[in-house]
């Protein structure tokens, strides 16, 4: 039974992923990795599955009836809670969220129901440079504080650590997001039911290889959801 799970959802990170869950499962001896992937033409799976063979502390959950980074992570969830995990880890499969800042998450965890990874925290940051970038995520934090209501510094990290119980208590009622909009929805439930939530600090860093997934279009969709979820209570 796996005390901490780590939960990668990806899609075509062949390149990054295997040096990516070797590194998650180095900070813990009850640390295991869980790759959901969304059927990469790149291969990725198949990386995942070989590793899985050498380690089993690396396990792979394939996806090829749907496609989405909310119901990779929804699944994902699922199985973790199925694999016995007290502790459930979510993060990027890029390389944008360092594992070692994953013992610091597992210490906040606990005493907290919710532990997030902030770029905006003390002693946290962001290698990104691009101002219009910068200001944009400035804009995009205050924002989703308001309409959600939420007294945390970085509401749009998807680097975070959850106990059991906050897991099953939000995800009672099926998470209804399939794109990153989970990250605001997950947030927003555990506010909503008053559970603990910290932050603790985290650099972030640019994606190792290829191009981010998140477009202005998508930003725009996830900022109309939030103040959706915050008018009707859905997403």
């Amino acid at each position: 039974m796996a005390r901490t799970v780590a939960v990668i959802p990806t899609y075509n990170e062949a390149a990054v992923i295997i040096p990516l869950v070797r590194e998650v499962i180095e900070q813990a001896r009850d640390i295991e990795a869980l790759v959901v992937d969304d059927g990469s033409p790149d291969g990725t799976a198949g990386l995942v599955r070989e590793e899985g063979m050498a380690c089993p502390r690396v396990h792979l959950l394939l996806r090829t009836s749907r496609r989405g980074r909310g119901s990779a992570g929804a699944d994902g969830f699922r199985r973790a809670i199925e694999m016995g995990a007290e502790r459930i880890i979510e993060m990027d499969g890029d390389g944008s969220h360092d594992p070692a800042f994953i013992p610091a998450l597992l210490r906040a965890c606990g005493p907290a129901a919710l532990v997030i990874g902030s770029r905006y925290a003390p002693g946290g940051g962001d290698e990104e440079r691009a101002r219009a970038r910068r200001a944009t995520s400035a804009l995009a934090r205050k924002y989703l504080r308001l309409v959600l209501g939420v007294r945390v510094e970085d509401p749009t990290s998807g680097f975070r650590c959850y106990t059991r119980e906050a897991l099953l208590a939000i995800t009672a009622e099926p998470l209804r997001s399939n794109g990153p909009f989970i990250l605001a929805e997950t947030l927003h439930r555990c506010a909503r039911r008053g559970l603990r939530i910290v932050e603790v600090p985290i650099i972030f860093h640019e994606r190792i290889r290829g191009r981010s997934k998140l477009g202005a279009g998508t930003l725009a969709g996830y900022l109309f959801s939030a103040l959706r979820i915050r008018l009707t209570g859905r997403c």
